[in-house]
């Protein structure tokens, strides 16, 4: 079937969509946030026309414009692991917008975004460990250290010892996190496509089940109409033999006076 004027309209829009989201933008850029609102009502209307495309498809769709919605959310988000975290539960697209794309954009763009947020993190860290290093390099380089300031050096040095292993636990866990989701990922794709399968040879004998019963019930159809067809000339025979009975009869015996 072919698409509709505001199918056509939304695919444009979502590939505009996607291309902004693969760029870096600016805090106060609004045009993606009111593009994927634009976006949310035109998927609302196409699902309530008669002429909508497959479940699929419109399946498809919703998926795309859930993925920009929740990347719009995570991007308002100030802590970068909240980002990450969020960024993780994201689900893009499965097959491309355009026919010029050999990948789904969504997924090049989770990529990319995921990749973003690593390298925040890592200059968030090398950050707080800087800043906390420089007051005393050039505290050291300005003039010696007294025994009382040694002693708030080796303090220091213990205190961002401990948030240095505090970052790299949390660190860990957070790796461990993300590899908890993508191993639960992977197996959510291995049940859906195992039920998928299970589904379609459902759906093959269902079919050939219907063909079955189908031609049984041609058969039974014709076997039904000869068996009527037999009946009808049996009656019409023995109407006909009673009549020339009664013919027989009268002229043989004929009527007394």
């Amino acid at each position: 079937m072919a698409a509709t004027r505001l199918e056509l309209n939304l695919m444009r829009l979502l590939s505009r969509c996607e291309a902004l989201a693969a760029e870096r933008r600016d805090p106060e850029e609004w045009r993606l946030e009111k593009y994927v609102a634009a976006l949310e009502d035109m998927l609302r209307e196409l699902k309530k026309q008669s002429s909508k495309p497959a479940p699929e498809l419109l399946n498809e769709y919703s998926r795309k414009v859930d993925f920009l919605k929740g990347l719009l959310e995570a991007e308002k988000l100030v802590r970068s692991t909240k980002k990450a975290l969020a960024n993780q539960f994201l689900a893009p697209g499965r097959t491309p917008t355009t026919a010029k794309e050999r990948t789904p954009a969504t997924k090049t763009v989770h990529l990319q975004t995921k990749a973003r947020c690593t390298g925040q993190m890592r200059s968030e860290l090398l950050g707080t460990v800087c800043r906390h290093l420089t007051p005393i390099f050039l505290r050291v380089e300005a003039k010696g250290l007294t025994s009382d300031e040694k002693q708030s050096a080796v303090e220091l040095d213990a205190v961002l010892q401990h948030h240095q292993d505090m970052q790299e636990k949390l660190a860990e866990e957070m790796l461990s996190l993300a590899r908890s989701l993508k191993n639960n990922t992977l197996a959510a794709q291995n049940v859906i496509k195992q039920d998928n399968q299970t589904l379609s040879h459902s759906l093959r004998m269902a079919d050939q089940n219907f063909e079955k019963l189908k031609d049984e019930s041609d058969r039974l159809e014709q076997h039904t109409k000869k068996s009527v067809n037999w009946l009808l000339w049996i009656m019409l025979i023995v109407v006909c033999f009673i009549f020339i009975s009664m013919i027989l009869f009268i002229r043989i015996f004929p009527k007394l006076k």
